[in-house]
């Protein structure tokens, strides 16, 4: 079997910029529906979509240039979701509907985050979450920092401490890596998320818990290249532009070749399985989060591999300006 080509950082941010072209040209189906405020309307179709929609357009934005095309593209999908919303005004029903549920914050704090903000929910939210009954409700510690992160991000006084809630997580407790599985690999990357906002601040990661990370994720990142895991591999790139310290290009350069061919021409990623095995491009609930994920992904890898590069030709500035032998 011929090896895969090392893509190039160029290379890596076309498959980025192909996955948001795909969102936008499927933007409806991000689209909130009637169901959206329904009594049993299914979250997982309506809200959890938008909201990641939401999360991934902040982050592009982080990490482009305005002028960037993918800058552009991120801003008017933005704009589109926060559209959907009612410019924030569905957070303030939902919120009334369901005042104790978390998920509405969650997905309004990366509105938040970028600006777009909606005065009366964040009052309201603000009430309820100095209740005893919002501190003490019971969550899995991952769910339990991103609610953490949310609230800070809303302006909102934070209900308890983001490390106590690191600290209870699988991945604080640096266990055997053969334990590593599917629910724990997005259990993990879901921590380092909230943990860094998101891959704004890698430093926000323990000492420990990054060398543990740098030393497994590698074979981590091959077993689910292997099994055509597209989705959690995605994600795992991601948690590996998130760490402190220089990137990992031989990682980057391997994962990316291997993930490129799982990509079909319309720049749709599929959660699993290879392009090959398909006769029919997949459903949008099949591969829009592994898209957006991708995009997601190949964004933070290029902006690592570029701050790589420019403090290696600061360094040998400085060294040549010192007259060091080369």
């Amino acid at each position: 079997m011929t090896a895969p080509e090392v893509p190039a950082a160029r290379e890596i941010r076309h498959l980025g910029e192909s996955a948001l072209s795909w969102v936008c040209a499927h933007r409806d189906g991000f689209a909130l529906g009637d169901d959206a405020l329904a009594e049993h309307g299914n979250v997982n179709t309506t809200w959890k979509p938008l909201g990641e929609l939401a999360q991934v357009c902040v982050c592009v934005r982080r990490h482009t240039d305005p002028a960037d095309p993918l800058h552009v593209m991120a801003s008017d999908l933005l704009a589109f979701a926060w559209q959907q919303t009612g410019r924030g005004a569905l957070f303030t029903e939902l919120q009334r509907l369901e005042p104790f549920a978390t998920y509405p914050l969650e997905v309004y704090a990366a509105f938040a985050s970028a600006g777009l903000r909606h005065a009366d929910y964040e009052h309201a939210t603000a009430t309820v979450a100095r209740t005893r009954g919002w501190h003490v409700t019971e969550q899995e510690p991952n769910r339990r920092m991103s609610v953490l992160n949310s609230e800070r991000r809303s302006g909102i006084a934070q209900h308890g401490d983001m490390r106590r809630a690191l600290d209870r997580t699988w991945l604080a407790g640096l266990p055997e890596p053969w334990t590593f599985e599917l629910a724990a690999g997005y259990t993990l990357t879901h921590v380092i998320f909230h943990l860094t906002d998101w891959g704004l601040t890698p430093q926000a990661v323990p000492p420990p818990l990054a060398a543990y990370l740098r030393h497994w994720l590698a074979p981590w990142l091959d077993t689910c290249l292997e099994d055509e895991q597209w989705d959690l591999s995605c994600e795992l790139l991601a948690v590996a532009s998130s760490l402190p310290g220089p990137p990992e290009r031989a990682l980057f350069q391997e994962a990316w070749a291997r993930l490129a061919p799982a990509q079909d021409d319309s720049g749709a990623v599929p959660e699993v399985g290879g392009r090959g095995s398909r006769t029919t491009a997949p459903a949008f609930l099949d591969c829009y989060h592994s898209t957006l994920m991708t995009a997601f992904a190949a964004v933070l890898t290029v902006d690592r591999l570029r701050e790589a590069a420019g403090d290696d030709e600061a360094a040998d500035g400085v060294d040549g300006g010192q007259g060091v032998p080369g």
